[in-house]
């Protein structure tokens, strides 16, 4: 049985589309413990389950390193929680969980930001599931470009990516579109036997499922497929859009220095299959880019170093 550890230490959390991630924190910097779970799905009407996704986590976090619960001070970024509604109700059912006596909950892009830039100017461009930039400008001005969800955004998403794979095969089928090797590629993986099983796949299907099919789709696209290389040209021209309108608002001034830009998100991270694609970006965008990993759980924990408890 481990002994508690006395010590203020608090958590943050990183829960996106595809899993969760949690970091304990001390006030020097020490990491006491890590863990990973499921998605956090953030429901606006249901925000028991996802709280309860975090919670668990965090138990498996804490347990092991013989960290005492409840913990000072929790600070969560959650992809979906961007409405102070939701946020609330995620914050109340946090609280029942018990696990920590201080509760914030905001985005996994906030999150990210305060990892790569504290409370200082920067732009952060997160591409995994979905997608969402975030900057802030030298005076504090802090502006979102992106972000709007499956149905009204996502561009340059993995999420993204997989519904233009799946739109390519349908396309494809229906000689509407060119033959594409994405159409046995995605069939082989998904084990079925025609195009026409397909919708009834994606409609069980959840976002983080669709969203896997991103880096299939990369892959074919680099074996020379013309369908499967359009599709990820158009996703890299639409986070490329995101940045430079970021950029253009909060950096307006050609003759000061380059914004700082961080990448993050499975698609984008230092080993993300669009990693060289999106430096590319952000250099044609006119940006500096940030030469280290971002870690969102590490921006989170350091958020939850500074609540009030």
């Amino acid at each position: 049985m481990p002994v508690p550890v006395t010590g203020p230490y608090v958590a943050g959390v990183d829960g996106g589309g595809t899993r969760t991630r949690v970091l304990l924190l001390a006030r020097d910097g020490a990491t006491a413990g890590r863990a990973e779970g499921p998605a956090a799905l953030v429901r606006p009407n249901r925000p028991a389950p996802a709280a309860r996704v975090v919670a668990d986590t965090v138990r498996r976090a804490a347990d092991p390193a013989g960290v005492a619960l409840p913990l000072p001070a929790l600070w969560a970024g959650l992809a979906g929680a961007g409405r102070p509604r939701v946020r609330r109700a995620l914050e109340a059912a946090l609280r029942d969980e018990r696990i920590a006596r201080a509760v914030r909950v905001g985005t996994d892009v906030e999150a990210a930001f305060h990892d790569a830039f504290g409370g200082g100017p920067g732009i952060v461009v997160v591409a995994g599931t979905g997608s969402v930039v975030l900057g802030a400008a030298e005076g504090g001005r802090r502006l979102q470009v992106g972000g709007w969800g499956g149905v009204m955004g996502d561009e340059g998403s993995g999420y993204h990516i997989g519904v233009s794979a799946l739109r390519a095969v349908a396309a494809a089928t229906d000689r509407r579109g060119p033959p594409t090797a994405l159409t046995a590629a995605l069939l082989d993986s998904l084990g079925l036997d025609r195009p026409r099983h397909l919708p009834a796949w994606a409609e069980s299907a959840t976002k983080a499922d669709i969203a896997a099919l991103a880096p299939l789709a990369i892959h074919t696209a680099r074996s020379g497929d013309a369908p499967a290389t359009a599709v990820i040209r158009r996703a890299l021209h639409a986070l490329g859009d995101q940045l430079s309108a970021a950029i253009r608002e909060l950096f307006p001034s050609p003759s000061g220095d380059p914004p700082t830009v961080a990448l993050a998100g499975g698609l984008i991270s230092p080993d993300g299959p669009l990693r060289a694609d999106a430096e590319q970006l952000v250099a044609s965008a006119g940006g500096h880019l940030l030469p280290r990993a971002v870690t969102p759980e590490r921006g989170a924990a350091r958020l939850a170093l500074i609540l009030p408890n």
